[in-house]
């Protein structure tokens, strides 16, 4: 008879203080439900406190008038674009954690499942890859709330939606004056997607055993990250 193994709870928590026997368990037996209904739910109730507390004119305000195309635009053009894009952000604010988040998931995990299964020949299946990354992005359960606190310690106009916490070089920079493509970089290179690289790797080493190194598993999940990373700053830069 199989062992019952680990607890959806013990799991939970042993991401963040016993990754190794945690992702071995994960490995073991690939279920994912949990973790990507948390991050799905932190995810809505970050919008919807940012929603009512902070609102989207402002953020879109900021966005449009610090943009490459305000020169050419009316007062009353902003207005309108303003008003537009409040309410097309209040709603996508909210098909973003429903929708986005699991897509975002699964095409996560049919890329790195293409570079460790395909590439580096790791015995690893798809439903191994996608619970890593769904267990993996728990941190971001942690930023959210961390984020919810620093919305109300600040005023509503002093918030960053973008980068409202300081654990990237992005938040002591000016995101006005500085170069996009630098205030992007700085900002993606942030502590917490940093850990869920690490753990992405973590659960990868222990889904594939023996035939997969921990640096050929980070090297597998760091070295397209930071393409994504040059990518996004590189388009920040062009269009910013």
């Amino acid at each position: 008879m199989e062992p019952a193994g680990m607890s959806e709870f013990s799991r939970l928590t042993g991401v963040f203080f016993e990754p190794g026997k945690a992702f071995k368990d994960i490995s073991e037996r690939p279920r994912w439900l949990v973790p990507l209904l948390l991050i799905m739910a932190a995810s809505m109730i970050y919008m919807l406190v940012f929603t009512q507390h902070v609102g989207w004119e402002q953020t879109v305000r900021h966005q449009i008038e610090h943009s490459s195309r305000a020169g050419t635009m009316s007062r009353e053009q902003i207005d309108q674009g303003v008003a537009t894009g409040a309410k097309i952000a209040a709603v996508m604010a909210f098909v973003g954690p429903l929708i986005g988040t699991p897509v975002v998931y699964l095409i996560e995990a049919a890329v790195l499942l293409g570079i460790v299964a395909g590439i580096m020949s790791a015995p690893v299946k798809f439903k191994q890859v996608f619970a890593v990354i769904c267990y993996a992005g728990l941190p971001m359960v942690v930023f959210t709330g961390l984020a919810i606190a620093v919305m109300f310690l600040k005023s509503p106009d002093q918030f960053n939606l973008q980068n409202p916490l300081v654990f990237n070089a992005g938040a002591f920079m000016d995101q006005d004056s500085s170069p996009k493509f630098l205030y992007s970089l700085a900002s993606s290179l942030d502590l917490f997607a940093i850990w869920v690289v690490l753990l992405i790797a973590k659960g990868f080493q222990c889904a594939a055993g023996k035939k997969l190194s921990y640096g050929g598993a980070l090297a597998a999940v760091a070295i397209p990250w930071a393409i994504l990373v040059l990518g996004k700053a590189s388009l920040a830069g062009l269009f910013g």
